[in-house]
């Protein structure tokens, strides 16, 4: 590990040339290897010498859950597909064959879920706005073009389009001026989410110009930094040689009037062990900011109670604020993590049960949809049916937030488009036709 002056390490990143070594130390034989790369050459890989020294117990793996949440599995992607790549690559094919059959095979996988190309795109007049989304009316995302990577990349992570260095399948843009401007032609909009990739990947020079001209608009209530920094380089705020004036420009926001909302994504709560991490949250705490916490229910990762109440309590504890369990979104190998839905809500409740009402502001399992964020709200039996109870936490149309709809129970389905209309003929959000499910 190489050390600075001060005895604090410096980041280093592990990407797809350093894999096979990695894989070598799970203790994966030739062959299993292979079929890891040849997933690696559709999925992206990206690790970094803080989590493969501090998070993964190595011993355990490859069925350590830290170490599945970063490496990718033989087996995420159809055989056939694994095994084509594979050949490609123990036959050293050119890397343009290979990278033809990788893009064939991401466009099988959804890269861009929940409409967010064809419905979140805003427009200045008849222009595209770039690096802009807005599907809700009073938030808008931010897409840097220089945060557009993360720390490590999570092997389940919905935006993994981002990565892969296809242009096509990016949302980003460095032009600031476009982007204020289109918030303050739309006064509904008082959110903003900074998002990527990581915003955090940013150092403070950069992110200060995407925020210090947010902070002119005075319709804005709250400014959302989207990231995956305290548990994947918690050193960005204690360390690193910009911290301190990253933590002064979280003031700065703050003493602004603005609400600053760090949506911080813990997955497991081995990322919440280190000394290093308590100190990071301190820091941010102390410059005025709140902490909200996320992740998705990720199956072989995940997908048990305690470990969900573990992580909601050291989160209240270290004055955090847990947010959101969300299902894991229908894009990418989906199938391999998935959770059924009536699985998810039994996970959520007995969680959510057994935790104080301190902790109880978390909302789940919620689904990122088309439509909105549909929230599983238990399993009932209605005149004889059974059914889900489901609710809009948020929605493109506004109109229907709040509003509770049912499904017909169906112990298989895992995300919103498996499951059909109870007692009716669509769902709310279907009363338009470009959102009909299939």
């Amino acid at each position: 590990m190489i050390l600075n002056q001060a005895g604090t390490r410096r980041f280093r990143a592990y990407t797809s040339k350093h894999l096979d070594e990695l894989l070598q130390r799970a203790g994966l034989g030739d062959d299993e290897r292979l079929k890891v790369r040849a997933v690696a050459t559709v999925l992206p890989f990206r690790t970094n010498a803080y989590v493969v020294d501090e998070l993964i117990d190595w011993s355990a793996a490859p069925d350590d859950p830290m170490y599945r949440l970063v490496f990718p599995q033989a087996d995420m992607l159809p055989e056939s597909d694994v095994a084509r790549l594979a050949d490609l690559l123990k036959a050293e094919a050119p890397n343009a064959e290979i990278q033809a059959e990788a893009n064939r095979v991401r466009a099988q996988l959804n890269p861009h879920p929940a409409g967010q190309k064809e419905l979140n795109v805003p427009r200045i007049g008849d222009e595209p706005v770039p690096g802009l989304q807005h599907k809700y009316p009073e938030t808008v995302l931010i897409f840097p073009k220089q945060g557009q990577t993360c720390h490590a990349y999570c092997t389940y992570c919905f935006r993994w389009a981002q990565f892969v260095g296809d242009a096509d399948l990016k949302f980003a843009s460095d032009d600031i001026g476009q982007m204020v401007d289109y918030v303050r032609r739309h006064p509904e909009v008082t959110s903003v989410l900074i998002t990527g990739g990581d915003a955090m990947i940013m150092g403070e020079p950069v992110i200060r110009r995407y925020i210090e001209p947010l902070l002119e608009l005075e319709q804005l209530e709250s400014i959302r930094i989207g990231t995956k920094a305290l548990a994947y380089w918690p050193q960005r705020f204690t360390t690193d040689p910009d911290a301190d004036s990253t933590l002064e420009l979280f003031s700065q926001v703050v003493a602004a009037g603005k609400n600053l909302a760090f949506m911080a994504h813990f997955t497991h709560p081995r990322e919440l062990e280190s000394p290093l991490v308590e100190s990071a949250v301190r820091r941010i705490l102390d410059s005025g900011a709140t902490i909200r916490t996320q992740a998705p229910l990720i199956r072989s990762i995940n997908d048990d109670t305690g470990v969900w109440s573990g992580m909601w309590r050291r989160q209240l504890r270290m004055g955090m604020i847990p947010y959101y369990m969300f299902v894991e979104r229908d894009t990418g190998p989906q199938d391999y993590f998935a959770v059924p839905l009536a699985r998810a809500y039994e996970l959520f409740r007995d969680a959510y049960a057994s935790v104080s009402g301190l902790c109880r502001t978390v909302r789940g399992p919620s689904m990122s949809a088309t439509p909105g964020k549909v929230c599983v709200d238990g399993v009932t039996e209605i005149a004889g049916e059974r059914v889900f109870m489901l609710h809009l936490i948020q929605a493109r149309d506004p109109s229907l937030v709040g509003r509770p709809f049912f499904a017909k129970y169906d112990p298989g389905a895992v995300w919103l488009t498996d499951l059909r209309p109870a007692f009716a003929d669509r769902f709310p959000f279907q009363a338009e036709e470009s959102l009909l499910l299939p």
